[in-house]
């Protein structure tokens, strides 16, 4: 029975875990990385067309974008995930394989201009994502799910995003069973709309986050309502817009629970009835979700407005922007707003035409109310940058920038020491994963001195045995190389598909001498087509 650490490790994106338990291949997580990629990670341990099961803590993207990756490269097993986080992956990878795509055009189409000869495949396509979305199993809450005889699953709701979830592993092997707490992302207490984390008391092994293992959010609770107001009015009166830069997919929906009080109690003054665009047609799919997901997933307080038929993420004013067309239009609309629209980082999506619009207007406010990873466009504006460039002109920032204090959808240090200090029976190591590596050796250290819990930030690469509770392989940190793009990437899944080619011939080993022998024929000429040599 092995755990070995593949992405998310010493950095804050890119979560993968791979648990293997007898002959069964598991993944937990497979998340795309964002931002400046500090360390290698290691490859998976085993063809992606080997892997039985993948168990996914939520549908970010830096946890569940390279599931269609991995779809085509071979895998066909089964995704299991809440009925939420189902729902949401269902948009959300389409929109990944959608920007994918869009983005590999746009690159062919310079190259082309420029008489380069490389050409840009996009890391996997809209098929692709379909293909990984059929092979979701919704879960609920609380309830074990037998996933084979030696494996067995519960999905915690852990407060982070809706649907998201810590999973508890029941692992059998050769008699011996242990207990594998993924973490997953800990929620921020007291968030809108969603319920706060709760606790697991049993454990033997516990992966777990630390993003804010090195500071505290505040130590008053944040007065959200009272700080964007303040913002809007300012803005408003200086004839400007608020332009916020959100995921798609839990900010958005927050944004607007905030939103939607402010306009009910008509705090703005003078502004009362000011537009609020959210210009992102994966924020207009996901509002949707929440709504339907609200009985599972909402917090007693929106329940409450529920109960009193008010939508708490919706208001008069409202406008949503589906389209292209539409999104282009917002720009050339007077008067003040407020404009949402992804990506929260601003590395993609239409985020980016509404900062050529704005960021250049001092009587503009450019609102930042998430993370900004290191080496993302979100990151330089907030650290200071004085121009950035968009779509190849540069842009002085003369706008005011201004960051929601406290709006985070990741527990701080209290919150992290609360959740693991909430395990009732004593945990044989606790592996610290999902932050700077500054912020892992911080929190591992602060485990291991205050609260005396055997802890370890693991490497990329690293091999622990669950059974003998005993490495077996301590990898060392490996900075990244950049690596060449375009024809290589064609090549790797060229490679990918022999790969799984071999698995599914190991497959049929035992099938019947006809059929092997027409998969044969097949294969041969499929080589003597291509054989140049």
């Amino acid at each position: 029975m092995e755990l070995m650490f593949i992405g998310a490790d010493h950095e804050v994106t890119g979560s993968c875990h791979y648990l293997r338990v007898g002959e069964k291949n598991i993944l937990v997580d497979y998340g795309m990385e964002q931002g400046t990629n500090v360390f290698e990670n290691c490859e998976l341990p085993v063809d992606p067309a080997l892997i039985d099961y993948v168990f996914l803590t939520h549908a970010h993207v830096d946890h569940s974008g390279l599931l269609p990756l991995l779809y085509a490269r071979g895998f066909r097993g089964n995704i299991y995930a809440t009925e939420a986080t189902s729902d949401l992956c269902s948009i959300m990878l389409r929109d990944c394989a959608h920007i994918q795509m869009h983005e590999a055009e746009w690159k062919n189409r310079k190259a082309k201009r420029s008489a380069d000869n490389a050409v840009i495949e996009p890391l996997y396509k809209m098929e692709e994502a379909d293909g990984a979305i059929r092979r979701l199993v919704p879960c609920p809450y609380e309830s074990v799910v037998t996933v084979c005889e030696d494996v067995k699953i519960r999905f915690t709701d852990i407060g982070h995003l809706l649907g998201s979830a810590s999973i508890e592993v029941w692992a059998t092997e050769d008699g011996v069973t242990k207990k594998i707490v993924f973490s997953g992302d800990i929620g921020n207490s007291d968030q809108p709309l969603i319920k706060n984390p709760r606790l697991t008391k049993e454990a033997d092994y516990v992966v777990m986050e630390s993003t804010y293992g090195d500071r505290l959010h505040s130590t008053q609770k944040p007065d959200y309502i009272g700080e964007l107001t303040k913002i809007l009015q300012t803005t408003f009166d200086k004839g400007g817009n608020v332009v916020i830069p959100s995921f798609a997919v839990g900010r958005t929906q927050e944004m607007l629970y905030f939103l939607r009080q402010i306009k009910a109690d008509r705090l703005v003054k003078g502004h009362e009835d000011f537009p609020v665009y959210v210009d992102s047609p994966l924020a207009v799919e996901a509002t949707g979700i929440f709504q339907k997901n609200e009985h599972d997933c909402f917090d007693e307080a929106s329940m409450e407005l529920v109960r009193q038929g008010i939508n708490p993420i919706a208001f008069p004013g409202l406008r949503l922007a589906i389209t292209s067309d539409e999104s282009k239009a917002i720009n050339f609309e007077t008067g003040p707003k407020v404009i949402i629209s992804a990506s929260g980082m601003c590395e993609a999506g239409r985020i980016r035409h509404h900062l050529k619009h704005n960021l250049w207007r001092p009587e503009c406010t450019i609102l930042f109310v998430g993370y900004q990873a290191v080496g993302t466009l979100g990151r330089h504006i907030v650290d200071g940058a004085k121009e950035v460039k968009l779509f190849g002109e540069q842009i002085e920032i003369r706008a005011q920038i201004m960051k929601l204090i406290g709006m985070s959808g990741h527990a701080d240090k209290n919150g992290l020491l609360d959740w693991i200090n909430g395990f009732e029976s004593r945990l044989q190591k606790v592996f610290v994963v999902h932050g700077e590596d500054s912020v892992c050796k911080m929190f591992t250290e602060c485990l291991k001195v205050e609260h005396k819990i055997e802890a370890y930030a693991p490497y990329s690469g690293t091999r622990f045995d669950l059974i003998d509770g005993t490495f077996i392989y301590e990898a060392a940190p490996v900075t990244v190389k950049k690596k060449m793009r375009g024809i290589s990437d064609v090549f790797a899944r060229l490679l990918a598909s022999g790969q799984r080619l071999i698995a599914v011939i190991h497959k049929n080993e035992g099938g019947t001498n006809k059929d092997l022998a027409k998969f044969a024929d097949q294969i041969n000429s499929l080589c003597d087509k291509w054989d140049r040599t």
